[in-house]
């Protein structure tokens, strides 16, 4: 018997303590699950770390840190306006306060340009070749929540959004995007396709009603080799930035640790159970602190 999946929504710690007409907007912004945020933050984080910005550029830590805050609550609440309807249909959502009636149309309009403006006080904080690939972004962004209508592989391009942080955090070091920083882009594609087709497998029987397309459907009784395969392209791509930048093989050793968690998550995912995807996805932030440990460990020593 499998557990019943968890409500995608919830008013706990410091959210509990909100007034009560806050918390719907908290709640569409996702601040009750920081996990999204921390994914989001990473990618920005290794840049940094790998391209030797840690001690020249520490503020942006910082700076980045509010914008993937920000911009991960936007992209919330730009993504429930979109599938509001189908989001009504699935039991893990139905929930969410557009989905529910507990936020207007017109209020979460209002929400979403709030919280864009925070992103426009981080943006002008990058040079203009950051501040440009960071507008660059977008577009990509816009499209994101009509992927799973259109394609099996709306992880990809989730992949290619969620990334994106570390090709402007490269370019806020040095000025541009060298191999070194398109190699470690890549990898974060890849790792964040394996944890959201994890993250997918909650609403497996759901999408499939509803006619919601993802990996998990698609990779179906493949779904731990396929995960492994993704995870396995972070890996190597991560260890490829990493050569670019230090070739040396004691350098690649420190991935030791987060690959060791990878492997972890792919061994022991019950894909059956909605709530051990759930867990396993949310362990994804520490597989995070992981890597960013491990490039640090490279950008401090070049």
């Amino acid at each position: 018997m499998t557990s019943a999946p968890l409500p995608d929504t919830e008013t706990r710690g410091l959210l509990a303590m909100l007034p009560a007409g806050a918390k719907p907007y908290a709640m569409l912004a996702r601040f009750d699950r920081p996990i999204g945020w921390w994914l989001l933050y990473w990618p920005c984080a290794y840049a940094l770390a790998l391209a030797g910005g840690l001690v020249t550029h520490w503020p942006l830590l910082a700076w980045m840190l509010l914008g993937a805050i920000a911009m991960r609550g936007a992209g919330c609440v730009y993504n429930d306006i979109v599938d509001r309807d189908l989001d009504a249909q699935v039991e893990r959502t139905r929930g969410r306060p557009l989905a529910s009636g507990a936020v207007s149309l017109k209020a979460a309009w209002a929400w979403l340009l709030a919280l864009c403006l925070i992103g426009l006080a981080v943006l002008v904080q990058l040079n203009l070749v950051a501040a440009l690939i960071a507008i660059g972004s977008l577009a990509l962004v816009a499209a994101y929540p009509f992927m799973k209508r259109i394609t099996w592989w709306p992880q990809a391009w989730l992949g290619l959004v969620f990334s994106w942080g570390a090709l402007v955090a490269w370019a806020a070091v040095a000025g541009s995007v060298p191999l070194a920083g398109l190699l470690l882009y890549a990898g974060c594609v890849a790792w964040v396709i394996g944890y959201d087709t994890i993250y997918a497998l909650q609403d497996v029987e759901d999408d499939a009603l509803v006619g919601i397309r993802s990996s998990a459907r698609a990779l179906g009784a493949a779904v731990k080799p396929g995960v492994g395969l993704c995870y396995a392209l972070t890996l190597g791509l991560w260890a490829a930035a990493i050569w670019t930048v230090r070739p040396d093989w004691l350098a690649l050793a420190a991935l030791l640790p987060v690959a060791a968690h990878l492997v972890w998550q792919v061994v022991s995912l019950r894909p059956s159970d909605p709530q051990d995807p759930l867990a396993k996805f949310r362990s994804n932030r520490n597989a995070g602190l992981l890597a960013f440990l491990a490039f640090a460990t490279v950008g401090l020593a070049g």
